[in-house]
């Protein structure tokens, strides 16, 4: 007997008694169901209520099911939707899987399908939050004017315009998901779908239903035939996060698909042809993993054919002033809150930080202060309170001192002499490059790659640093 399921529903349907019966069977099956006949209604229940998963039908009066999967994509990025229709055709299920639906199940529902699908919606939901994928276009992790970040866009620009397979390297939280859509947006492919698969959120046998699909009667739930994400993504991108993380068995399928365009369907005999352009990406060290046999070196090498290493925010800390303003901005709009000002000394406190959960953890940071502080200036007390309240995952470290302007505000009293924000982005800068060196066993190459920069920027800082 399968394991009850924990967590709570939004239902979604003008039809009651879709409702009533949709929402008995997700009660016994141990879900707390929440109901909702209009988008409006959804979207001012999921501000009062605490949700894991929201199951919408896509034809209703007024709000649609694929706008409210629009609105529910802006205000509460992570959390998964799941749409019911009656027409369920490939089209349809790519335009949702394109607008971002974790899934798509079909009416009338069989109860088993509709379990299955809501189960892996939940795996997603319980992720610990630092696992999961970054966010959408409000991630900014292209916001800036670093050496190191336009280096990484052109290469991009370069990559795009190719079929070849693009492997993104990099830790986490630093963009990787938003590098791979713009290497999408700027391909010949960008008319047709960007289908997303998270590879580390899934067990072995989910991920490769969804990867696949499978044919009805390929197991306990799989009522209807449904396709992959590989073949929803035919004529476009797909987009694989965290590769790193799949096990050998799947490995194997992978390493054939992207060899030969071609694979089953679980449960299926027929070989599907597919014109899909591959866009990978982990955190994990995979020579490393080669080396010790957990990821085939085969496997290896066809992902790696244009790698593209995206910069950790601490090698890059000038960007973290034009970071820190897109998130007030974009936060401040979404939680409905008047514009907010970094005050000089809130700033300095901010670049002063080592930020290990990157663009990411910034952002998460950002919006925390853009609802628990008065406004609209958010001065260096204020950066510091927020940060002591988690001193186990950021170590604050002191601001610097500002320099005082000629009829401008003093600095702040008690702040040491001399420790301008350039001399700190300076010190910050010069440490990223003994740090990516030492990484790097003082392979220059190597070192490059590690900073997200070209061999020529990083010979140019090594002599501006005196390393050479």
């Amino acid at each position: 007997m399968a394991e009850p399921l924990k967590g709570s529903v939004l239902l979604v349907d003008d039809d009651p008694a879709v409702a009533k019966v949709l929402g008995a069977l997700l009660g016994q099956a141990g879900l707390s169901v929440h109901t909702a006949s209009r988008g409006d209604e959804a979207l001012a229940l999921l501000g009062r209520k605490p949700i894991d998963v929201v199951v919408s039908d896509v034809r209703m009066p007024g709000m649609s099911g694929l706008e409210l999967l629009a609105e529910v994509g802006r205000s509460w990025p992570d959390l998964p939707v799941i749409l019911l229709t009656a027409h369920g055709t490939v089209p349809l299920a790519v335009e949702a899987m394109k607008a971002g639906a974790t899934d798509f199940a079909l009416k009338p529902f069989d109860r088993e399908e509709i379990l299955f699908s809501i189960r892996k919606a939940l795996l997603r939901a319980q992720q610990p939050e630092a696992s999961r994928p970054p966010v959408g276009k409000d991630a900014g992790s292209f916001v800036g004017r670093s050496s190191a970040m336009s280096s990484v866009q052109a290469l991009l620009a370069r990559a795009a315009a190719g079929t070849a397979t693009v492997l993104l390297r990099g830790e986490s939280g630093t963009g990787k998901e938003l590098a791979a859509k713009a290497v999408h947006d700027a391909s010949p492919r960008h008319a047709g779908p960007f289908v997303k698969l998270h590879c580390a959120a899934l067990p072995d046998t989910l991920l490769e239903s969804e990867l696949f699909g499978y044919e009805k009667g390929a197991f306990t739930g799989a009522a209807t035939r449904k396709p992959g994400r590989v073949e929803l993504a035919h004529g476009g991108t797909l987009f694989l996060d965290e590769i790193g993380d799949i096990t050998p068995q799947v490995q194997v399928k992978l390493l054939r698909l992207l060899q030969e365009r071609e694979f089953e369907r679980l449960g299926g005999t027929q070989t599907l042809k597919v014109d899909v352009r591959f866009v990978a990406a982990t955190h994990r060290d995979l020579e490393t993993l080669v080396r010790e046999g957990t990821f085939r070196e085969d496997l290896f090498y066809r992902l790696n054919v244009v790698p593209v290493w995206l910069p950790p925010l601490r090698a890059r800390p000038e960007d973290i002033e034009p970071l820190a303003r897109h998130f007030l901005d974009v936060h401040a709009r979404a939680n409905g809150r008047p514009a907010f000002t970094l005050t000089p000394e809130g700033l300095a406190t901010l670049c002063a930080q080592p930020w290990p959960g990157n663009v990411r953890q910034l952002q998460n940071f950002i919006e925390r202060l853009v609802v628990l502080s008065d406004g609209p200036l958010l001065t260096g007390d204020e950066v510091r309170r927020e940060l002591e309240r988690q001193p186990g995952i950021i170590p604050l470290l002191p601001a610097p001192a500002l320099t005082p302007v000629p009829g401008g505000p003093t600095a702040a009293p008690g702040a040491s002499e001399g420790r301008t924000l350039e001399s700190q982005r300076k010190e910050t800068e010069r440490q990223a490059l003994v740090d990516a060196l030492k990484s790097a066993g003082d392979n220059r190459t190597l070192a490059a790659r590690l900073l997200g920069i070209s061999r020529r920027t990083l010979y140019n800082k090594l002599e501006e640093y005196g390393l050479v």
